[in-house]
């Protein structure tokens, strides 16, 4: 435990660079604002030069478990609370997400937004069907950011790269059809490290999740695939920042209950994103069941201010208990 504390102690310590000055309430002009309003603080995406909000919203839900006018009122929630990166993938509901990105999000917003997609593909000849259905459904000529989808372990990355799929996101930025590529996974943290061992310079992110249980873990995305990340510059993208839901109450794989949508009487949502934002992350990517949800964390993201290192240590001790691989079931 002490070398972990002293892990993210020198790892927060690197959120100050990328942030920038911020004030929601003040007549001093230092956050960003278009068109549509004033946005929601920013950081730096890694190497990229791009400047992007700290709050993203997610896709899954868009074309899930929302309907056509749940979704509209999502997006709008989120372009009105300052949300400009928007998070989606060729395999979301086959599609349907990226489809409403296409109808409600690029028509309108695409000049100032940052739209990301992803491919699950295993072979040359699928990523780049999945590459051009992501643009057609999205209605778009550029993808801002793709991603290499849901490496699975060291394994699984070995055998996207001798299939193609690398060497046909490297031939998507280099023919403008993208601007960055990087690369997601949720379940062992060693298929990152092979990926960033086999590529030192070729991704600008990295997709994993971020929360004070994986913290705990002896199988840490933060412990194992952030250093290398922070080294070469490579923009970190945060996700199950409530560990896909498993943080909220009504939750009941693990067993417990309980009236607030918390780890049961030990941490809150809110403790959550700050502890994800007190990291250097460049956006935490939020799925949230509806519009209202996401103005919540809107709300959390206009107030947010960085943990110390006594907050955080005492956020991770708080759910050491958790740390055994029932809340974070997605791990391997």
């Amino acid at each position: 435990m002490k070398e972990r504390r002293e892990f993210l102690k020198q790892l927060a310590g690197l959120t100050t660079g990328m942030m920038l000055p911020y004030k929601a309430f003040s007549n001093i002009k230092v956050n960003k604002a278009d068109k549509w309003g004033v946005l929601l603080p920013q950081r730096k995406l890694g190497s990229t030069g791009e400047l992007v909000t700290i709050l993203g919203l997610g896709g899954f839900h868009i074309g899930g478990s929302m309907d056509e006018k749940e979704s509209q009122r999502t997006i709008e929630a989120a372009m009105e609370g300052g949300v400009r990166f928007f998070d989606t993938a060729e395999s979301y509901q086959r599609g349907e997400s990226e489809r409403r990105f296409g109808k409600f999000l690029v028509p309108k917003y695409r000049d100032e937004v940052f739209i990301m997609s992803k491919s699950t593909a295993r072979d040359a000849a699928t990523a780049r069907q999945h590459l051009e259905g992501s643009l057609r459904r999205m209605k778009i000529d550029r993808i801002d950011l793709w991603q290499v989808h849901a490496i699975r372990n060291p394994e699984d990355v070995d055998n996207r790269i001798q299939n193609g799929v690398i060497d046909v996101f490297r031939e998507a930025m280099e023919t403008g059809k993208v601007r960055y590529i990087g690369f997601t996974g949720h379940a062992d943290p060693d298929a990152h490290v092979r990926m960033q061992e086999e590529y030192e310079d070729l991704f600008h992110t990295i997709q994993i999740p971020i929360n004070p249980v994986d913290a705990a873990s002896d199988n840490s995305f933060i412990h194992k695939v952030t250093p290398t990340a922070v080294k070469r510059n490579t923009g970190i993208l945060a996700m199950k920042t409530l560990a896909d839901g498993r943080f909220f109450a009504e939750k009941e794989r693990v067993g417990w209950t309980s009236d607030n949508p918390v780890v049961p009487d030990h941490i809150a949502i809110r403790d959550c994103l700050n502890f994800a934002w007190s990291l250097p992350i460049s956006v935490l990517i939020t799925g949230p069941d509806n519009a209202d949800m996401l103005r919540e964390k809107i709300q959390m993201a206009k107030d947010f201010e960085k943990l110390s290192e006594l907050q955080r240590e005492n956020i991770v001790s708080r759910v050491q208990e958790f740390a055994n691989g029932e809340v974070e079931y997605y791990k391997r």
